[in-house]
């Protein structure tokens, strides 16, 4: 692991109850169906191998069931011991545990990655898109949504004199420790300067206002999302944004699957209780059909 990934601060949902807390109950049902629809909408139906970066309890791990190998990966552990409890019996599913920043995937593997809602909590977003690029198969898609700092309410907000940054600032507004929001035009750079070329953008969830949510149904309120998600992309003034991206890198076929984070070697031994290194000694542990890639254990441990 690069001595630059080891700096930079991660966000950890490990133990937390985020399903019950953040999804079910909590009337975001509105906001479940417009991701939903839009991924529908751009990502590829079918493809070798998927990898959902950020996939915690399996909350859209559904939508991948066409492809022939589908990876959910997410720094938490015990959200991914949730999703295998759901996905589990599917023996096209994996689940691993794993930094962002130093990622346990070989070159070029991925068919396609999406991550949702895990970019505004990124630190270093440029070092997470450059190991999604070394990740994934050139002239692939990477679908990803991001927090949008431009959005309607904090440009009257800005207007009113009722918060001090501005919203039409390019860099990331960090408004809570490891917690941004991004402009539309400083992403669409940084995935540029990545090696991605964006093809399509949806401005999403437009409607996220209790006083409107209260009053009309998440399923009409998503069919209106839907209508007005690509005409609303220019003006960018949704609370996220969800971008169609393109490896522009020339296609080369991978080396395996996975890679030791601490050594890169592919030289990985998958026992019953272990995924250990035979190049660097390491050892990593599978948990409960878990493999967990993000902190290694010396070899005689």
């Amino acid at each position: 692991m690069s001595h630059r990934s080891r700096q930079i601060k991660v966000i950890s949902y490990e133990g937390s109850s985020y399903k019950t807390d953040f999804w079910e109950g909590q009337g975001r049902e509105y906001e479940d169906l417009t991701e939903r629809q839009a991924i529908r909408r751009l990502l590829p139906t079918t493809g070798k191998m998927i990898v959902e970066i950020g996939a915690g309890f399996g909350r859209l791990a559904d939508l991948y069931k066409n492809y022939e190998q589908v990876i959910l990966l997410d720094y938490s552990l015990s959200l991914l011991q949730e999703a295998k409890q759901t996905f589990g019996n599917n023996s096209n599913y994996r689940f691993i545990a794993a930094n962002v920043y130093n990622l346990p995937l070989a070159d070029n593997v991925a068919d396609a990655i999406v991550m949702i809602r895990v970019a505004h909590h990124l630190a270093s977003i440029e070092t997470a898109l450059n190991e999604i690029q070394r990740v994934i198969q050139g002239e692939r898609t990477f679908i990803m949504e991001f927090a949008n700092k431009r959005n309607a309410k904090a440009i009257l907000r800005y207007a009113l004199k009722k918060q001090s940054w501005s919203p039409f600032a390019k860099e990331p507004y960090e408004f809570v420790p490891l917690n941004f929001d991004f402009h539309p035009r400083w992403m669409k750079q940084a995935l540029r300067n990545a090696g991605f070329q964006t093809e399509e953008t949806l401005a999403l969830s437009s409607f996220r206002l209790k006083a409107i949510k209260n009053r009309i149904s998440p399923q009409t309120l998503a069919r209106i999302d839907n209508i007005i998600a690509k005409p609303g992309a220019p003006l960018a003034l949704s609370p996220s944004i969800l971008t169609k991206n393109r490896s522009v890198k020339q296609s080369v076929p991978a080396n395996g699957l996975f890679i030791c984070p601490q050594c890169k070697s592919p030289e990985l031994h998958h026992g019953a209780t272990h995924v250990v290194c035979t190049t660097c000694g390491s050892q990593w542990p599978i948990i409960e059909g878990v493999i967990d890639f993000r902190h290694p254990r010396p070899q005689d441990a």
